[in-house]
Protein backbone atom coordinates (compact mmCIF):
# COMPACT_ATOMS: atom_id res chain seq x y z
CA UNK A 1 0.00 0.00 0.00
CA UNK A 2 1.59 3.61 -0.95
CA UNK A 3 1.08 6.18 1.75
CA UNK A 4 1.04 8.79 -0.49
CA UNK A 5 -1.55 7.75 -2.36
CA UNK A 6 -3.60 7.49 0.78
CA UNK A 7 -3.26 10.18 2.32
CA UNK A 8 -3.90 11.85 -1.54
CA UNK A 9 -6.96 10.27 -1.34
CA UNK A 10 -7.72 10.83 2.77
CA UNK A 11 -7.77 15.06 1.93
CA UNK A 12 -9.46 14.52 -1.16
CA UNK A 13 -11.96 13.04 0.36
CA UNK A 14 -11.73 15.19 3.58
CA UNK A 15 -11.91 18.60 1.70
CA UNK A 16 -15.43 17.14 0.05
CA UNK A 17 -17.20 15.90 3.20
CA UNK A 18 -16.29 18.98 5.28
CA UNK A 19 -17.49 21.10 2.61
CA UNK A 20 -20.96 18.79 2.29
CA UNK A 21 -21.13 19.22 6.10
CA UNK A 22 -21.28 22.96 5.72
CA UNK A 23 -23.47 23.22 2.83
CA UNK A 24 -26.21 20.89 4.21
CA UNK A 25 -28.87 22.65 6.28
CA UNK A 26 -31.71 25.85 5.77
CA UNK A 27 -30.27 28.04 2.81
CA UNK A 28 -30.22 30.76 5.00
CA UNK A 29 -30.03 30.35 8.49
CA UNK A 30 -26.60 31.12 10.03
CA UNK A 31 -27.69 28.72 12.56
CA UNK A 32 -27.22 25.65 10.39
CA UNK A 33 -24.09 26.29 8.80
CA UNK A 34 -21.00 26.37 11.18
CA UNK A 35 -18.02 29.30 10.49
CA UNK A 36 -15.13 26.50 11.84
CA UNK A 37 -16.58 24.27 9.70
CA UNK A 38 -16.29 26.73 6.56
CA UNK A 39 -12.55 27.32 7.80
CA UNK A 40 -11.72 23.83 8.35
CA UNK A 41 -13.62 23.15 4.97
CA UNK A 42 -11.14 25.91 3.14
CA UNK A 43 -8.10 24.89 4.98
CA UNK A 44 -7.78 21.01 3.60
CA UNK A 45 -8.63 22.39 0.29
CA UNK A 46 -6.04 24.19 -0.11
CA UNK A 47 -3.90 21.09 1.38
CA UNK A 48 -5.41 19.03 -1.37
CA UNK A 49 -4.70 21.26 -3.57
CA UNK A 50 -0.83 21.73 -2.38
CA UNK A 51 -0.78 17.60 -2.53
CA UNK A 52 -2.09 17.86 -6.57
CA UNK A 53 0.34 20.13 -7.65
CA UNK A 54 3.11 17.07 -7.78
CA UNK A 55 1.43 14.95 -10.78
CA UNK A 56 2.14 15.75 -14.35
CA UNK A 57 -0.67 13.79 -16.11
CA UNK A 58 -3.53 15.46 -17.83
CA UNK A 59 -5.71 13.36 -15.10
CA UNK A 60 -3.64 15.72 -12.82
CA UNK A 61 -4.25 18.62 -14.55
CA UNK A 62 -7.69 18.33 -14.46
CA UNK A 63 -7.15 17.29 -10.59
CA UNK A 64 -5.66 20.46 -9.82
CA UNK A 65 -8.18 22.33 -12.05
CA UNK A 66 -11.03 21.17 -9.84
CA UNK A 67 -9.25 21.87 -6.80
CA UNK A 68 -8.41 25.38 -7.39
CA UNK A 69 -12.09 26.02 -8.32
CA UNK A 70 -13.60 24.66 -5.02
CA UNK A 71 -10.56 26.65 -3.73
CA UNK A 72 -11.56 30.14 -5.50
CA UNK A 73 -15.51 29.25 -4.13
CA UNK A 74 -14.42 28.58 -0.38
CA UNK A 75 -12.21 31.84 -0.13
CA UNK A 76 -15.05 34.08 -1.74
CA UNK A 77 -17.29 32.05 0.94
CA UNK A 78 -15.19 32.91 3.70
CA UNK A 79 -14.44 36.90 2.44
CA UNK A 80 -18.11 37.61 2.12
CA UNK A 81 -18.67 36.03 5.74
CA UNK A 82 -15.83 37.78 7.04
CA UNK A 83 -16.66 41.26 5.46
CA UNK A 84 -20.79 41.26 6.49
CA UNK A 85 -19.52 40.04 10.03
CA UNK A 86 -16.78 42.10 10.49
CA UNK A 87 -16.49 44.53 7.89
CA UNK A 88 -19.98 46.31 7.37
CA UNK A 89 -21.28 44.22 10.59
CA UNK A 90 -24.29 44.22 9.67
CA UNK A 91 -24.70 40.67 10.80
CA UNK A 92 -25.77 37.61 8.64
CA UNK A 93 -28.84 38.63 6.98
CA UNK A 94 -30.60 35.54 5.12
CA UNK A 95 -29.84 36.57 1.76
CA UNK A 96 -26.19 37.31 2.80
CA UNK A 97 -25.82 33.97 4.38
CA UNK A 98 -27.58 32.49 1.44
CA UNK A 99 -24.43 33.46 -0.86
CA UNK A 100 -21.68 32.30 1.14
CA UNK A 101 -23.84 28.54 1.20
CA UNK A 102 -24.22 29.00 -2.58
CA UNK A 103 -20.58 29.35 -3.29
CA UNK A 104 -19.67 26.45 -0.96
CA UNK A 105 -21.86 24.55 -3.11
CA UNK A 106 -20.25 25.70 -6.14
CA UNK A 107 -16.87 24.36 -4.21
CA UNK A 108 -19.04 21.33 -3.37
CA UNK A 109 -19.50 20.42 -6.92
CA UNK A 110 -16.08 20.90 -7.95
CA UNK A 111 -15.14 18.47 -5.09
CA UNK A 112 -17.85 15.93 -5.99
CA UNK A 113 -16.29 16.09 -9.84
CA UNK A 114 -12.20 15.68 -8.38
CA UNK A 115 -13.55 12.42 -6.20
CA UNK A 116 -15.54 10.83 -8.98
CA UNK A 117 -11.91 11.47 -11.28
CA UNK A 118 -10.23 9.57 -8.40
CA UNK A 119 -12.27 7.23 -8.34
CA UNK A 120 -12.26 6.74 -12.29
CA UNK A 121 -8.73 6.81 -11.87
CA UNK A 122 -8.60 4.19 -9.06
CA UNK A 123 -10.42 1.28 -10.64
CA UNK A 124 -8.60 2.21 -13.96
CA UNK A 125 -5.28 1.61 -12.46
CA UNK A 126 -3.78 -1.57 -13.76
CA UNK A 127 -0.82 -3.26 -11.66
Amino acid sequence: MNLEKVFFAFFIVLALTLNFGFFLGDLGDPDHHNVYELFAALVVSLIATVMKFGDRAHIGAVLLATSLVADLQLIAAVLVWGITVYGLETGLTPPIMASIVSLSGGALLANIISVVILVTETVMYRR
